[in-house]
């Protein structure tokens, strides 16, 4: 995918700690710029670090008018469990299927023997469904550039 060009929308499950919903892409632009950021598996120590980060810095995703939304691989049932285990602020979005991750260019055919796991990787997307931003890590221990990506809405 390359800057500047439209991201593939999607539709899938999303959950928000209590309740499974509905979520297309498409239907979320317009307001705020998007921080979607793909994660491995929830409850494992990196990832819960990444997406508690991401908790403790919402005021200021939401200062840069911004929304944030993690996906994983997870069910929407797991995700809302770990939503609930880390008081997440944001809804997180199931790519059980891995068509997303897929889309996205980031999915791992074979991570440590497990067959399609999402890399950790972030696109911030603007409110006209335009890519701004893309990290892609190959390395499952790296964390994101926080402070990269608020650089990056700041900017928008």
């Amino acid at each position: 995918m390359e800057l500047n060009r439209k991201v593939p929308d999607f539709t899938t499950k999303a959950g928000d700690g209590e309740r499974v919903e509905d979520f297309t892409l498409s239907k979320e632009l317009g307001q705020e710029h998007i921080v979607l950021a793909f994660f491995p598996l929830a409850f494992t120590s990196v990832c819960t670090n990444e997406m508690c980060q991401f908790r403790d810095q919402m005021e200021q995703f939401h200062s840069l008018k911004a929304r944030v939304y993690g996906i994983s691989v997870d069910s929407p049932f797991a995700l809302n469990a770990f939503i609930k285990a880390h008081a997440l602020k944001f809804k997180l979005l199931t790519d059980f299927n891995k068509e997303i991750s897929r889309a996205y260019g980031v999915l791992y055919e074979d991570l440590m023997g497990l067959k399609g796991v999402s890399k950790r990787s972030v696109f911030v997307i603007d409110k006209n469904g335009l890519l701004r931003y893309k990290w892609v890590s190959e390395i499952p221990k790296e964390l994101p550039n926080f402070i990269e990506i608020k650089r990056v809405l700041e900017d928008l």
